[in-house]
């Protein structure tokens, strides 16, 4: 006896917004791909619906309060003199080499 998987129903934009979602995490969206996107999830109210409750989800305060206390516990580390110093004239030099070359116009 064979167990078929149970087909699942899909529209055109909900498969083109799977694509589009993996292209955009990934990094290698484009600017029209995006606009793509954007205009699916303005056009479909039941895509549009699922995103609003993943962003509530991902809203909700952690249940784990370690997390919070690790977050503020760490201090900025301050620096030395000699590190200021060494940092500043670092911008220096690399501010006038960006402005050297520069085309004049």
């Amino acid at each position: 006896m064979k167990y078929h998987k149970q087909l699942e129903r899909r529209t055109f934009n909900q498969d083109r917004f799977d694509i589009l979602i993996k292209r955009q995490k990934s990094g290698k969206a484009t600017f029209n791909e995006l606009t793509e996107l954007d205009e699916i999830v303005n056009r479909d109210p039941d895509i549009r619906e699922s995103i609003l409750e993943e962003m509530q989800s991902i809203d909700e305060p952690p249940d784990n309060p370690e997390v919070d206390d690790i977050l503020q516990d760490q201090p900025a580390k301050s620096q030395s003199l000699l590190n200021k110093i060494r940092s500043f004239i670092g911008r220096l030099f690399n501010m006038a080499m960006d402005n050297k070359f520069k085309p004049a116009f």
